[in-house]
């Protein structure tokens, strides 16, 4: 069969436009007897196993290696083996500790791609029924080959991509393959060559469920080649992004690193130039280097973020990477799905209208919570109305769904919509357990797409007799209807018009309107399709999937707080713009072109109309796994900070290339979670506008370490370049220095991730992503700090020389004099913006007892003879400590000035930028 072989399955994906005959013809099969054993091995052999591949990743070691790949890292390398070469073994340990922790965090992340890889390929192992040899076979899915005749039943995987031959009432669930929000009806007749994917009625897709009938297909597409496969490629294929947070630490990492190394070589080769010993001048130069290295950064991100993690995780929200959390913070843009993330992905009646009037149901889901109001808004608590009691029995009657209670939740058990329909009696006080007992099922005509309805005859125990009961489309059941119901029982002739005019009202809000008839005196033994007509029709259920009761405050949050909210869904448009207008994404009246796009639109736009369309549009339906991809890729290039939900396989290559996927919990797949930075276990939109406020404290808090630990490491630095300079004796020594370092990051800098979040932190806009950490007015800062810190410690230094204090006790007032400060700093950068009063002593409790910790170990190195033979410190004199103290009450005093004229511009800039927030499309601005 070589040469016939290569021709036995296309190379098109367009199965769903050939005709059954053809189908059959170029995949060499009979639908009734299979493929034979001899063939099906070629073929496996030729097309291989029916799996999704394993991508070839880097080996363990190269990727333990990668995580050292960083010039921040670098640094801290070097002080490690600095501090160990000046045989300080302990802190040598401390900093290297730091990087092996980052080393293995990272490690340890990298692996997300790779898990949600493996979880697409759990998803597609099952069982299958072929038949081959012309018998009925259970085999493995994996052993599935191209031309296989798979038989389906309610309950089955789909095992592959099939065209169907032949079905009875077929439904499948592909939901988390492409958002359609109920299951599919599947048809076998061919379609047109441009059909969409989520539109194929006559395909049934890998990975999908078949949740009832009954079907017979070709396999068509297997492992790679089916539509799993092409997203188990397009998440392959996504990259995976740095976040903002990291972004900018590589920036000032390579900043520092620069500025060090110039630093150190400029003090070696001065001390040189002015004939002093190279020893010496070699340890003035490391001095310089381990003083200008932030050693505390690293351990004072991880732990901030990891404080951001377990607060996160109080509010259900789970991180699987520390970085995330800080990412939601930089936000500008959410690209939310629909289905199961701002909605229940539980139908619910939301209307009920008879020929009396119309009714509003509250509640949601398949709880039975609620209650029905008519036009008055008056609670009904007993259906008197004939019209309204029959409509909402003949609903939930006419009805194979089942619902069960599982711990504190309600599942289905059958069809979504049949669901919604068996919860609205008890809303309006119709005891349902009492009206199945009365109305006994005798026979059904099942739905099908051919009736649009389904019909049930029941026996009526209470009033003897049977009694039919009929549900489906508007005008199937006006059509088989010559009478409606009034509210006391009686029959008139049915009101075509007025029908039709209330299923066109409902339906325009998106719902999905189905019609209910009776026939109080059906004869059983007429009970059959050709029969079924002179129904008397009670009127209509109108249902939707319903938003998430938190999802519109939620959304109403983020517009506040600058984050435009999008809509990315497989459902379709109508649906999406009715949950839309409800959630306040969509303005009623906004007519403005382009707010809603299909994913037909998107493929007519050109190349360099689709990331405006991207940025402009809010509400994107009938989007296909790789058109979601594009317009988050459209996004990012144009500047935004992106954030994605989801819980489907469709949902899964967004996920990875968002810069920051966030998967639910309860409803979504492995595939989402494995491939998401962030699961809500509430499922909850709401939860998403916690974590944003979170994420910003968190980078404030970040930023805040920054700002004070700088100006420390700088002012070591400048105060040795300077003493070589001059020629003087070194106002600090490297173990000085290291004390300096390693005890305030610890006692006084992580601190401040623990600093509660600011007031008005969601009233702000995001930040700009291209907005360095430092800005100006920090760099300015900065500077102020570092430049009082090398004049008070120079000062002090020759101040005690020149009283004749020893060289230890003039270095210990000048080490003492950095601490000092650097504590006085840290309360002014609790808040970069707000006065020191208003922000609260006990507020953020670990400032204090930081400081109380700091002062016990500065009286321990100053007095201590132990430490001093250590440190090379003397013990002070009270003279000296009120000097120390005068210094750093006037380097506070200069601080607090700056707050208060950063304050000043930041309040006159306000003003110039509101208009900006409010605008259609906002940039970030600086907070």
């Amino acid at each position: 069969m070589s040469d016939d072989g290569q021709r036995d399955v296309p190379s098109d994906r367009q199965w769903h436009a050939v005709p059954v005959s053809e189908l059959l013809r170029r995949s060499r099969v009979d639908r009734t007897i299979g493929l034979d054993g001899e063939e099906v091995t070629r073929r496996r052999e030729r097309y291989g196993p029916n799996t999704l591949p394993v991508a070839g990743g880097q080996g363990v070691l190269r990727r333990a290696a990668r995580q050292f790949h960083h010039p921040l890292v670098y640094v801290l390398v070097a002080a490690g083996a600095v501090t160990a070469v000046l045989e300080e073994l302990v802190d040598a340990a401390v900093i290297l500790a730091v990087v092996l922790l980052n080393a293995i965090i990272g490690f340890t992340q990298e692996s997300k791609a790779e898990a949600a890889l493996a979880g697409l390929r759990s998803m597609a192992r099952t069982d299958a029924r072929v038949r081959r040899d012309g018998r009925e076979q259970r085999i493995p899915s994996e052993d599935i080959v191209p031309g296989d005749v798979v038989l389906l039943a309610a309950g089955d995987k789909v095992p592959a991509d099939l065209r169907l031959l032949e079905l009875t009432e077929l439904r499948t669930d592909e939901s988390a393959l492409t958002g359609e929000s109920l299951p599919v009806l599947k048809d076998p007749t061919e379609l047109p060559v441009t059909t969409a994917p989520a539109d194929r009625r006559n395909m049934a897709y890998s990975g999908t469920l078949v949740t009832g009938g009954t079907a017979t297909g070709v396999a068509v597409a297997t492992g790679a080649g089916t539509e799993l496969g092409q997203i188990h490629r397009l998440v392959s294929a996504a990259e995976v992004l740095a976040t903002p947070l990291t972004r900018q630490l590589a920036k000032v990492s390579k900043i520092l690193m620069i500025v060090i190394l110039v630093l150190a070589a400029v003090t070696f080769a001065v001390g040189l130039a002015r004939g002093q010993d190279a020893v010496d001048t070699f340890t003035a130069a490391v001095a310089l280097a381990v003083g200008a290295i932030p050693e505390g950064l690293p351990a004072a991100v991880t732990i901030t973020l990891a404080v951001g993690v377990t607060r996160m995780a109080r509010r259900r929200a789970i991180i699987r990477r520390l970085p995330a959390i800080e990412t939601l913070g930089s936000t500008t843009v959410i690209c939310s799905d629909k289905t199961g993330t701002l909605t229940e992905n539980q139908m619910t009646v939301r209307r009920v209208w008879t020929p009396v009037g119309g009714y509003t149901v509250t509640g949601a889901g398949y709880a039975p919570d609620g209650a029905l109001h008519d036009e008055t808004g008056s609670p009904v608590t007993r259906a008197d109305d004939h019209a309204l009691r029959w409509t909402l029995t003949a609903g939930a009657l006419c009805n194979d769904a089942r619902l069960r209670r599982v711990d504190d939740r309600w599942v289905l058990v059958g069809d979504p919509t049949e669901g919604a329909m068996r919860v609205t009696p008890g809303k309006a006080g119709i005891d349902l357990d009492h009206v199945d007992r009365e109305h006994q099922r005798l026979a059904t005509i099942p739905f099908s797409s051919e009736r649009q309805y389904m019909a049930t005859l029941h026996r009526d125990l209470a009033g003897g007799g049977t009694i039919t009961m009929v549900k489906g489309s508007v005008e199937k059941v006006l059509a088989l209807a010559e009478h409606q119901m009034g509210s006391d029982g009686s029959v008139h002739p049915v009101d075509r018009v007025a029908f039709h005019t209330a299923a066109e009202r409902l339906a325009a809000e998106g719902l999905r309107v189905l019609a209910t008839a009776v026939d109080l005196r059906q004869d059983p033994g007429t009970f059959d399709e050709q029969n079924l007509s002179g129904l008397v029709v009670t009127g209509l259920q109108a249902m939707l999937d319903p938003p998430r009761p938190a999802a519109a405050p939620a959304v109403a949050a983020c517009r506040t707080a600058g984050i435009t909210v999008k809509m990315i869904t497989g459902d379709h448009a109508t649906t999406a713009v009715a949950i839309a207008t409800q959630l306040g994404l969509l303005d009623a009246d906004d007519d403005r072109p382009r707010r809603v796009l299909t994913g037909t639109d998107l493929d007519a736009l050109p190349a360099a109309e689709f990331t405006t369309a991207a940025d402009d549009s809010t509400v994107f339906a009938r989007v296909s796994p790789e058109q979601k991809l594009r317009l988050i890729t459209a996004l990012q290039h144009h500047g935004h900070v992106v954030a994605v939900t989801g819980d489907g396989v469709n949902d899964a290559p967004a996920l990875r290339q968002a810069d920051i996927g966030i998967a639910m919990a309860r409803t979504g797949t492995d595939v989402a979670k494995e491939a998401a930075d962030m699961i809500l276990t509430d499922d909850d939109f709401a939860t998403i506008e916690a974590a944003v406020e979170q994420g910003r404290g968190v980078f404030d808090n970040l930023t805040k370490f920054i700002v004070w630990t700088l100006p420390t490491n700088l002012g070591q630095g400048l105060l040795i370049l300077s003493a070589i300079l001059v020629g003087a004796d070194l106002p600090l020594l490297p173990t000085q220095i290291l004390w300096i370092n390693m005890t305030t990051a610890v006692l006084l800098g992580l601190t401040l991730a623990f600093e509660p979040q600011e007031p008005g932190i969601m009233r702000r806009p995001p930040r700009d992503p291209a907005r360095p950490i430092i800005t100006g007015a920090l760099t300015i800062r900065i500077l102020l700090v570092a430049t009082l810190l090398v004049a008070g410690s120079w000062w002090m230094f020759q101040w005690e020389q020149d009283r004749g204090a020893s060289l230890a006790e003039a270095r210990t007032a000048a080490l003492n004099l950095f601490v000092v400060v650097s504590a006085a700093y840290l309360v002014a950068c609790r808040s970069l913006t707000r006065p020191v009063r208003r922000l609260g002593l006990l507020t953020n409790p670990w400032v204090p007892l930081g400081i109380a910790a700091q002062a016990a170990g500065q009286l321990a190195i100053t007095y201590l003879p132990t430490a001093n033979a250590v440190f090379d410190t003397a013990p002070l004199t009270p003279e000296a400590w009120l000097r120390i103290a005068a210094l750093a009450a006037l380097a506070a005093a200069v601080v607090a000035l700056d707050n208060r004229l950063r304050r000043h511009r930041l309040t006159a800039g306000s003003g110039r930028t509101r208009s900006n927030r409010d605008s259609r499309n906002p940039r970030p601005t600086p907070p």
